[in-house]
């Protein structure tokens, strides 16, 4: 029995008609992330005239010397404590507060808003916020300082204080968003799991600990790569912060770096920016991968 050709034509227009419907998505990916990708690849393989416009083919010659330089080791170095400064604290510290926020306090509700409330900050003015926080002279850090007798520290002057201070920021930055986050995963958990274990006698930090925070695995996964795909990319707080990668280039990341050599100060090296960046970008797959080999394994999706 032979197929009608009407019946031979339905597979290729549905084909087509997908074809179609996904062409705008295709055409903006290969705007906004091939086209990029490969301009960057390119650049970072030729040398930069006074304008930025590649000229000379230089090869590897920008990985060379980046890999073989000890400021770059310095500024990874940097970047490394950064994603582990912001991170962290920035997770922990969220799940902490939400596991607060369900418990049975009194006026909880208005906490709940307060925490939510950084995230509604934008980078620039929540840096402007924090550097009037570390003003030396009339800024609220110190002042708490001499209220228990401390000697004033610069936050954002000594090369000791300079990185914790704008991980600090950070932290307060992403807060919100990790609470949201881990109180929708809460949210989420079946109410017949916790009064079972209330039955069995497991209540208060038991419970958080043997059942709250376990079934918050899929959460707390995601909420560690995407912090640590942030802290990777931060750059705005520490411009703000700390211009020129801080004191003694104790805050200039990788980002920063990348900025650095491409437009700070009238500078046009957009070869070595560019190798940079695909170093960034390497290190990105690189950390989201271990990240989903080690840790996925131990998130339980039911």
């Amino acid at each position: 029995m032979t197929t009608p050709p009407r019946a031979r034509r339905l597979p290729q227009l549905s084909a087509l008609t997908s074809w179609l419907l996904l062409l705008p998505s295709l055409v903006v990916f290969a705007l906004f992330i091939v086209w990029p990708l490969g301009k960057s690849v390119s650049l970072s393989l030729h040398g930069s005239d006074l304008f930025g416009r590649p000229d000379a083919f230089v090869g590897l010659q920008h990985y060379r010397d980046m890999l073989g330089s000890a400021d770059f080791r310095h500024t990874l170095l940097v970047t490394l404590a950064f994603v582990l400064l912001t991170v962290i604290p920035g997770v922990l510290g969220a799940l902490a507060i939400v596991l607060l926020l369900e418990q049975h306090i009194k006026g909880i509700r208005i906490f709940r808003t307060a925490f939510a409330l950084p995230f509604a900050f934008s980078v620039a003015s929540a840096s402007v916020i924090f550097a009037t926080i570390y003003n030396p002279a009339i800024g609220l850090a110190n002042g708490m300082l001499g209220k228990f007798g401390i000697d004033r520290i610069g936050w954002l002057t000594d090369p000791s204080w300079a990185l914790l201070s704008v991980s600090i920021t950070t932290v307060w930055m992403s807060i919100g968003y990790n609470v949201l986050v881990l109180s929708a995963g809460i949210g989420a958990i079946p109410t017949e799991i916790n009064e079972a274990a209330t039955l069995d006698g497991a209540g208060g930090w038991r419970a958080a600990w043997h059942i709250t925070i376990p079934m918050l695995g899929p959460q707390l996964f995601f909420l560690v790569v995407i912090s640590t795909i942030h802290a990777l990319q931060g750059f705005g707080q520490i411009k703000i912060l700390t211009p020129e990668g801080g004191p003694e280039q104790s805050t200039k990341t990788l980002v920063y770096s990348i900025y650095h050599s491409a437009f700070a100060n009238n500078a046009s090296d957009f070869g070595f920016a560019s190798a940079q960046a695909i170093v960034l970008l390497i290190i990105l797959l690189a950390c989201t991968a271990i990240q989903f080999g080690v840790l996925e394994r131990r998130v339980h999706y039911k």
